[in-house]
């Protein structure tokens, strides 16, 4: 039996980080092949009491804290492989909740040579039982929201660009590096970039499924999507052929709107143009959320999932945009 590391960055996560625990000491996968290295980015809140009370109440499941002193997702990430022995080293996230069968099933695959880097698809579970963190969720997963990404929604197995986490023989890290530091996020996007480039696999199992615990409120979405938008842009510098049209629509969106609303004192035309637009999509919004709302007999979501979408792509696409500017702007000083 091979041993594996379960690697978590985490900050501030006493309101998730247990759920994650609960789920690994529930694992199929032999608790005494399994050690979990959750790399802590100096939480200000009760995070390491948590994990720590956790540890001593299950002392079947080894837990091991490291610090994390730049706060940073990919240094969190390298700070537990410079101290994990597994032979197999698996991915997680603070706000993740694997299947008990996650680990034995990335496992398996690796050992079957599916890929270099497996993992599954995520299922995005709301943070809270209030209307607008389930209509957050549900438009997490919705392909008007997060366009063909085949881990929110797919189906079938089969070789990919990224997957959520991810699950890697250890020696892989010796032959492509570790995780790139002068990213904020997008470290894992740009990881499997890199992984690909050297001829290596991104494989996808649908089988292999995780929750995912999305934002609880439209603020906290629109903090996360401009994040995922900025950083896209720096890691697009690096790899500009890995831009999918998913990606591309957001900020050329977004640019067209505010390239409208600039013509507005010019073009009279321009207001009606606007409107036009607008209108299209908010009733493309509304058309998409009418189904969901229908089956689950729920009026809230006709307003909770488009304000959700449109959170998710005007956030990303500023994101993204304010990126652009920034580093045209430094190339021009």
């Amino acid at each position: 039996m091979r041993s594996v590391s379960v690697i978590v960055p985490c900050y501030n996560e006493e309101a998730h980080i247990r759920f994650l625990l609960e789920a690994l000491v529930q694992q199929t996968y032999p608790l005494d092949h399994l050690e979990v290295i959750i790399a802590d980015g100096m939480s200000t809140d009760h995070t390491r009491e948590v994990i720590a009370q956790f540890a001593q109440a299950h002392p079947e499941l080894r837990i091991r804290l490291v610090d994390n002193p730049k706060r940073i997702i990919p240094a969190a990430l390298n700070a537990g492989l410079a101290v994990a022995r597994g032979d197999f080293i698996v991915r997680l996230d603070a706000h993740s909740i694997p299947a008990p069968d996650y680990i034995a099933r990335c496992v398996s695959d690796l050992q079957a040579d599916l890929g270099d880097n497996v993992g599954g698809i995520w299922i995005i579970r709301p943070a809270r039982p209030d209307w607008i963190a389930r209509s957050i969720a549900i438009a997490a997963a919705h392909p008007l929201g997060v366009g063909d990404a085949r881990y929110r929604h797919g189906r079938t197995p089969g070789l990919v660009d990224t997957v959520p986490f991810g699950a890697f023989r250890r020696e892989l890290f010796e032959q492509v590096g570790g995780f790139d530091e002068t990213l904020l996020t997008n470290e894992d996007y740009e990881f499997n970039a890199r992984l690909r480039g050297q001829g290596k696999r991104v494989y996808l199992d649908p089988q292999i499924r995780s929750e995912y615990i999305a934002r609880p409120t439209l603020g906290a979405l629109a903090r996360q999507y401009w994040r995922y938008g900025y950083w896209k842009f720096q890691m697009l510098r690096r790899y500009p052929k890995t831009l999918r049209w998913r990606q591309a629509l957001p900020p050329m969106f977004v640019l067209g709107i505010l390239g409208l609303v600039a013509l507005v004192p010019f073009w009279s035309r321009a207001v009606y143009i606007l409107g036009g637009i607008l209108a299209m999509y908010i009733g493309a919004l509304s058309l998409g959320a009418l189904s969901i709302a229908w089956r689950a007999r729920d009026a809230h979501y006709l307003i909770g999932v488009p304000l959700a979408i449109a959170t998710m792509h005007f956030a990303w696409g500023m994101g993204f945009l304010w990126s652009l500017l920034t580093w045209l702007l430094g190339r021009k000083t």
